[in-house]
């Protein structure tokens, strides 16, 4: 299964870093295999900004409906944590979620969740607080996008902010597409 699309246009300045495919839960008869693309921003030190993309795939094949987008929603907020903690990123808590549009006019609206939290630099064991999106959306079949980036000024260079951060994050979130939909280059 190909990880979802992500305009080469977008990712200007990101490094991709791993593709994976692996089953992201199994329960009975009915198991959800995630396929996600990395990448990552270079940064002088920790922490370095990422986004990701992943597609998922549920058998047996069921279409998105209210009852399993709120499943998948639930289920990708935890494993997002979980990701999270992986990369050194304490102390997360949920900010919020919100509705918004993606490019896809064919997907639906995707909820964006918000996090905050702090990790550890290699200088002196500052501190850096982080903030992390996680969207999810349907498009024929459910797609994630998301990804972190710091939010003191001292991680950029000058005339760059976390501003500037978030509203790439987000512009590179809402360009994801599924492979089999069409649309966009790919940067495969």
């Amino acid at each position: 299964m190909d990880p979802p699309v992500v305009p080469r246009e977008r990712l200007d300045g990101w490094e991709r870093v791993d593709e994976t495919t692996e089953r992201a839960f199994a329960a009975g008869p009915v198991a959800v295999d995630a396929s996600t693309v990395l990448y990552e921003r270079a940064a002088p030190e920790p922490p370095r900004p990422f986004c990701f993309a992943s597609r998922l795939r549920i058998r047996p094949a069921t279409a998105p409906n209210a009852t399993l987008t709120a499943l998948v929603e639930r289920r990708a907020r935890s494993g997002f944590r979980d990701r999270l903690a992986e990369r050194d990123i304490e102390g997360v808590e949920h900010r919020g979620d919100r509705r918004i549009a993606v490019d896809d006019p064919s997907a639906s609206r995707a909820r964006l969740s918000t996090f905050r939290g702090a990790t550890r630099t290699d200088l002196k064991d500052r501190r850096v607080p982080v903030e992390a999106l996680l969207a999810v959306w349907a498009a024929g079949e459910y797609l994630l996008g998301g990804g972190a980036y710091p939010l003191d000024e001292a991680s950029y260079p000058p005339g760059d902010g976390p501003e500037g951060a978030r509203r790439e994050l987000l512009g590179i979130v809402r360009g994801i597409e599924s492979p089999d939909g069409g649309g966009g280059e790919s940067d495969l």
